[in-house]
């Protein structure tokens, strides 16, 4: 079952001998505790509610994409007609339908950065992986891609990147923030070569503006928040007291 793309990213459906509607597929004994946490969470006659973090396990799970079998294990499991697990996976864009690189690196391509260098970012990007947007390196490392508005609009220009390279249990998605096209570059760089680059702004501590922080210079004068701990154990004290008192 492969999947093209269009100019505009969209995907039309096609059989493959690895996608298709006859082959089975199952969650994993390791991740299953996980499933199973999950569709708790629900009433029964709700378990459907269960549906988009059950396909958020799968693709990871499944290398970072939905298959066809993948998508009818979860209608399977949720007792519902296919057709409603292929609406949710094809209208969010967290769900992918195309094979991917075990790291998908997205670039934000809202107004504020674009404003503040977006293009430029993917143009370095695009150039040194070798690949246009919505393509994969030919090692099957890196996926170029592009979200809409990641909400780091104070750090812009960003990007994001999921981690598919080991399954559920190392499974990341990380913001790397303030980039330049040299950062952004040197970000896939030591992705590949295993390593753990700054997470957040490469530039700043924070969200301070850009020439240094300017307020909350010192210890704030309160009021401060409660000790909720401390009013816990209060309410609590309270609760026994009066079963106390009416069990006498």
């Amino acid at each position: 079952m492969a999947q093209t793309r269009s100019v505009g990213g969209l995907m039309v459906h096609r059989d493959t001998a690895d996608n298709n509607d006859q082959l089975a597929w199952e969650f994993s004994q390791d991740n299953m505790p996980l499933v199973r946490t999950i569709m708790e969470r629900y009433p029964p006659n709700y378990k459907r509610s269960a549906m988009i973090p059950l396909l958020d396990v799968a693709q990871q799970q499944n290398e970072g994409y939905l298959t066809v079998q993948v998508m009818n294990k979860v209608a399977e499991m949720l007792e519902v007609a296919p057709i409603r697990v292929y609406e949710v996976a094809t209208f969010y864009s967290m769900f992918n339908r195309s094979k991917m690189g075990k790291y998908h690196v997205m670039v934000c391509g809202t107004t504020p950065c674009m404003l503040r260098g977006a293009r430029d970012i993917e143009a370095a990007l695009s150039e040194h992986l070798g690949v246009k947007k919505f393509e994969n390196t030919p090692d099957g490392m890196f996926t170029l891609g592009e979200m809409e508005c990641m909400g780091s609009c104070v750090n812009a220009p960003m990007i994001a990147v999921a981690d598919y390279s080991d399954g559920v249990k190392g499974y990341s998605y990380n913001y790397y923030e303030d980039l330049t096209p040299t950062d952004a570059v040197a970000v896939v760089k030591a992705l590949k070569a295993g390593e753990k680059p700054r997470v957040g702004s490469q530039t700043r501590d924070k969200a301070e503006p850009i020439t240094g922080q300017t307020t909350l210079m010192s210890e704030p004068t309160g009021p401060y928040c409660r000790d909720l701990a401390a009013v816990k154990a209060a309410v609590e004290a309270a609760a026994a007291a009066a079963a106390a008192a009416a069990a006498e």
